[in-house]
C-alpha cells in the first residue's frame, strides 16, 4: 500500500512539473542541434531536433487524447499535425521550434493562471488548523473539527478566526480584507458576532463559538471558491469549438498551397503558422483573471459560466427583507408618556421581553443592548402568545403587546393616540406601566444605508430595470421603492410567485435575482444569475445562487458586473485577435512569404500576446 501510495505521488510530481521538463528538452534539443551543425556530421543536427520533438509531440497526443475523451476538441490539436508534418518532410528544426513554443506556451499559461488566482487561491492558504479553547481555567490546543457551539475560544494577535462567534470578552480589532476587499481593520465589541476568516490584528480577546467550524463563513466560502476553479466556462469551450472549422479551413489551405505551387513546403508553413498553441489558453486566462478581481472586490462568482451570464444581464430582480433592507427590526422612534422618560420605558420593556420567544421581542432586546440598556430580570411572567405579555420588573407591572392587548389589559389611556404619523411597514409595540398607557416603541426594518447608492451604480453598470420584489405587503414595498426610485414593485410573493416574476422578467433582456432567505433560493436558481447576500444570509440561498456577496453590502454587486463585462470584452479581444492574425499570417506562408521556421516564431509571438491582453484582467 505504502508503495502505490509513493508511486501514485511520484506520478503527480511528475506531472506537476511535465511543462517545465518538456520545456528543458525542447531548449536542449535545439541548442544541441545548433551547436553540431559546426561539426563535420550532416545528419546529426536532424536525429537530435527529431529526438527533441518527440516527447513534446507524445505528451500533446497524450493530452489531445484525454481532453477528446472528455468531449474536448481544441486547437492543439493543430499544433500536432505541424509537427509530425514537419518531421515527415524532414523539417526537424522547424518541428523543434513548434514544440518548444508549444511546451512554452503550457508553462506560461500555467504560470499566467497561477498568477490570475492568487486572491482565490489566498483563501484556501489562510483556513486555520487548530484553536486556543478554554478547559475550565486552562487553555488547550484543539482541531477546529472538535469545536462545538459555546465553546470559549482565545484569539491572538495575528491569529484567523476559525469559525463564527461573538466576541465574548475584550475588544476585537479585525482584518476582514480578505472577505471583504475593505483594507480598512474594524473594531467589535462584546457581544457583536464575528466572522471566522478574518484576522486578528489587535490585542487578544476571547471569542464564543455560534456553530461549528463545517458551517461556518469561511468554510462556505472555501467551498465556494475550490468549486469556481473546478468550473470551466463555456466561453473556453466555445474557443474549443472554434477548432473545428478552424482545423478544417487551416487543412484546406495548406493542401490548397501544395497544390497551387507543387511545393510541400508552403503546407508545411502553413501548418506550422496555424499552431496557436496557447491562444486558446487566452480565455480561461482572463476568466480565472475576472474571477480572482471579483473575489477581492467581495463578490464570489462560482464560475466562468456564471461571470460570461453576468455580464449580460440587464434586468434585476431585488428582495427587500435583508437585501434591500437590514433584514432585522431596529427601533424608528419612541413615543412616552409625560410621567415616564423614553429611556426607562424602553427599559422596562425590553427587560419583560427577555422572557419572550417573539421574533419582535428578540428584536426590541438587541436594540437595547445595542444602546448600552443594562436590563433586569423578569418575574411572575405571563405571554399571550402572538398578542402580548405581561410581567413584573423591578416591582413594576408591565405590559407589552399589539395596542388591542394592552388597551384590554389597563385601566388609563389609549395606545391609539400615540399612532398618529405611522407610516406603513412600521410595526408599534405597545407598553403599559402599573396599568397605565405609557406609550409606544415604533421599530422598522430599515433600508440600508448604500441601497440608494447601490441602485444608482447598477444602472450605471448598464441595468435597464429594477425590479423590488417581496413577500412583504405591497403598501410597505411601494414606500420603500419610491424612495430607491425602484421602477417596478412586487409585493405579497409566496416562492412560487418569485419564480413567475423572473420568468416574466426575462422579456425585458437577462435577469438577474438578488436575495438572502431559503424562501429566494428558487427564484435565485432560475434566474439566468442569481446573487446571495452569503455574509449573513441562508446556506440556501448561498448554494443555489451563482455569485455570493461577502460582505453584507450591495456594492460589490455593481463591482462584479462591470469587472464581467470587462473580462468577457478582453477574452473576445484575444478569440478575434489571435486567429485574425494567425489567418493573415498562414495567407503569407500559403504564399511562400513566410518559411516554417520564421513561420513558427510569428505564430508564438502572437500567442504570447493574446496571453498578456487576457492578464489585463486583473487590472
Amino acid at each position: 500500500m505504502l508503495a502505490k501510495s509513493a508511486t501514485s505521488g511520484s506520478l503527480r510530481s511528475l506531472d506537476d512539473h511535465l511543462d517545465q521538463i518538456l520545456v528543458v528538452i525542447a531548449v536542449s534539443g535545439l541548442i544541441a542541434g545548433l551547436a553540431l551543425k559546426l561539426t563535420n556530421m550532416p545528419s546529426a543536427p536532424q536525429l537530435v531536433w527529431a529526438a527533441a520533438t518527440l516527447p513534446v509531440l507524445t505528451a500533446l497526443l497524450f493530452q489531445a487524447a484525454r481532453s477528446m475523451l472528455r468531449g474536448d476538441f481544441g486547437l492543439d490539436i493543430v499544433a500536432a499535425l505541424s509537427m509530425t508534418v514537419a518531421l515527415g518532410f524532414g523539417e526537424t528544426l522547424a518541428a523543434n521550434v513548434v514544440a518548444l513554443m508549444y511546451a512554452g506556451g503550457q508553462l506560461l499559461e500555467s504560470f499566467a493562471s497561477g498568477r490570475a488566482a492568487k486572491e482565490m487561491t489566498a483563501l484556501l492558504g489562510r483556513v486555520a488548523q487548530t484553536a486556543m479553547r478554554y478547559r475550565g481555567n486552562r487553555l488547550e490546543e484543539v482541531a477546529i473539527e472538535t469545536l462545538a457551539p459555546g465553546d470559549r475560544l482565545l484569539i491572538r494577535h495575528g491569529e484567523v478566526l476559525p469559525v463564527d462567534g461573538v466576541v465574548f470578552s475584550g475588544s476585537a480589532i479585525l482584518d476582514q480584507s480578505a472577505l471583504t476587499g475593505e483594507a480598512i481593520p474594524i473594531e467589535r465589541r462584546a457581544p457583536h458576532e464575528v466572522l471566522s476568516g478574518s484576522t486578528s490584528v489587535g490585542t487578544t480577546f476571547d471569542l464564543m463559538t455560534l456553530r461549528p467550524a463545517s458551517e461556518s463563513t469561511y468554510a462556505g466560502i472555501v467551498r465556494l471558491v475550490e468549486a469556481a476553479q473546478r468550473s470551466k466556462a463555456p466561453m473556453a469551450r466555445l474557443a474549443d469549438r472554434y477548432a473545428i472549422g478552424f482545423l478544417f479551413l487551416t487543412i484546406g489551405l495548406a493542401i490548397a498551397a501544395w497544390l497551387l505551387s507543387s511545393d510541400p513546403r508552403r503546407a508545411l508553413a502553413v501548418l506550422v503558422v496555424a499552431t496557436p498553441c496557447p491562444l486558446i489558453l487566452a480565455v480561461p486566462v482572463a476568466l480565472v483573471s475576472g474571477l480572482s478581481r471579483s473575489a477581492k472586490a467581495g463578490a464570489l462568482i462560482k464560475g466562468g459560466d456564471v461571470l460570461e451570464a453576468l455580464s449580460r444581464v440587464r434586468v434585476a430582480l431585488l428582495d427587500k427583507t435583508g437585501t434591500v433592507t437590514q433584514g432585522s427590526a431596529e427601533i424608528v422612534q419612541i413615543r412616552s408618556a409625560r410621567w415616564v422618560p423614553e429611556a426607562e420605558l424602553l427599559r422596562l420593556a425590553a427587560s419583560l421581553d427577555q422572557a419572550s420567544n417573539h421574533v419582535m421581542a428578540a428584536a426590541l432586546v438587541a436594540a437595547a443592548k445595542k444602546r448600552g440598556i443594562a436590563l433586569s430580570s423578569p418575574t411572575d411572567v405571563r405571554e399571550d402568545a402572538g398578542a402580548g405579555i405581561e410581567g413584573q420588573v423591578e416591582g413594576k407591572r408591565v405590559i407589552i403587546g399589539g395596542s388591542t392587548f394592552v388597551q384590554n389589559c389597563t385601566n388609563e389611556g389609549d395606545p391609539r393616540t400615540f399612532r398618529f404619523g405611522i407610516k406603513p411597514g412600521q410595526v408599534v409595540v405597545a407598553v403599559a406601566i402599573d396599568g397605565a398607557v405609557a406609550g409606544i416603541i415604533v421599530m422598522a426594518d430599515q433600508i440600508r444605508s448604500d441601497a440608494s447608492l447601490a441602485i444608482k451604480q447598477l444602472r450605471r453598470a448598464g441595468i435597464t430595470k429594477i425590479v423590488l420584489a417581496t413577500g412583504d405587503r405591497l403598501d410597505v414595498a411601494t414606500g420603500i421603492s419610491e424612495e430607491l426610485g425602484i421602477d417596478e414593485i412586487l409585493g405579497d410573493l409566496t416562492p412560487e410567485a418569485k419564480v413567475d416574476a423572473v420568468v416574466a422578467a426575462r422579456k425585458s433582456g437577462p435577469v438577474m435575482m438578488v436575495g438572502d432567505g431559503i424562501n429566494d433560493a428558487p427564484a435565485l436558481a432560475s434566474a439566468d444569475v442569481g446573487i446571495a447576500m452569503g455574509a449573513r444570509g441562508a446556506a440556501a440561498s448561498s448554494e443555489a445562487a451563482g455569485v455570493v456577496l461577502l460582505v453584507d453590502k450591495l456594492a460589490p454587486l455593481a463591482q462584479a458586473i462591470v469587472i464581467a463585462q470587462r473580462t468577457i470584452i478582453i477574452a473576445k479581444q484575444s478569440v478575434i485577435a489571435g486567429l485574425g492574425l494567425s489567418l493573415v499570417a498562414m495567407c503569407f506562408a500559403a504564399f511562400g512569404y513566410l518559411p516554417p521556421v520564421q513561420g513558427a516564431l510569428l505564430q508564438e509571438l502572437i500567442d504570447l500576446a493574446v496571453i498578456l491582453n487576457a492578464m489585463r484582467a486583473l487590472r
